[in-house]
């Protein structure tokens, strides 16, 4: 329903947009990013310009933490799946199990598959980072009813090093006209970069998981920057019920002049 079923088609698709960026400007190379999660054809271009951020560190990257919403199965606080390895036409990734054993012991997520059986937030993620990086293991996360705190501390428990990259999916606002919707995702892209932890579901689906991220930056004093902002009326839709799309980078902060960082 996402992308293409056939590996080939697939990869060629990831490169297709992967190759349409060219290049992103920031002061330093992303720890985290926020980044859309709706089928390629609307919002792959806006993806592509994340994950073109992250081509400085991209061989250093091991692991991944992948955190989305819930979108259809009702859950208070951050669910792991039970399952050894995610797979998509591209492969098997491997669960991450020092991370699910350290955030099981810690009380702070519940093992269920439930939430994750049908859930396209992380999983539309999976073949860009597929067709990026290389060998790494997945820490898929899917938050529910959860206070900022309580996903900032999930997050801060296997932030790690240089080794990580961490992943919020989420889109923005959903089926408004197209320069209602510009307005909305204007403002809610202002209430980002001034690390609320305030956003609602009206803003973005994934207001939970990115009200953490925002907590957390704040607590790590990280900086954050807009990458990209499109919605559906400008990729594949018409405009009278439009999604919006945007990609942030969180990153340390720099004091000398933005290098750019090309796309791979």
């Amino acid at each position: 329903m996402f992308y293409p079923a056939a590996p080939g088609e697939l990869h060629d698709v990831v490169m297709q947009y992967m190759d349409g960026v060219s290049g992103v400007d920031l002061p330093r190379a992303p720890k985290a990013l926020i980044v859309p999660h709706a089928g390629y054809i609307y919002s792959g271009s806006v993806a592509a310009a994340a994950y073109a951020s992250i081509a400085a560190r991209r061989e250093r990257i091991t692991r991944v933490v992948l955190l989305g919403p819930s979108h259809r199965v009702y859950l208070q606080g951050i669910a792991l799946p039970e399952w050894n390895e995610f797979t998509t036409p591209l492969g098997n990734l491997r669960i991450d199990h020092e991370h699910q054993a350290a955030l099981l012991s810690q009380g702070e997520v519940i093992a269920s598959n439930a939430p994750h059986a049908l859930e396209h937030s992380l999983e539309v993620q999976l073949p860009f980072l597929q067709t990026l990086l290389g060998d790494f293991t997945l820490t898929p996360l899917v938050a529910g009813d959860a206070s900022p705190r309580h996903v900032a501390s999930v997050l801060a428990a296997v932030w790690g090093g240089e080794e990580t990259l961490v992943l919020i999916s989420s889109d923005l606002s959903h089926y408004h006209p197209y320069e209602v919707a510009q307005h909305i995702d204007r403002a809610t892209s202002a209430a980002i970069l001034n690390h609320s932890t305030q956003l609602s579901g009206e803003q973005a689906c994934g207001a939970v998981c990115i009200n953490g991220l925002s907590q957390l930056a704040r607590d790590l004093q990280m900086n954050v920057s807009e990458i990209a902002r499109l919605n559906s009326g400008d990729t594949a839709g018409e405009r009278s019920r439009v999604v919006g799309y945007g990609a942030f980078a969180i990153h340390e902060p720099e004091n000398h002049e933005p290098e750019q960082i090309a796309a791979a």
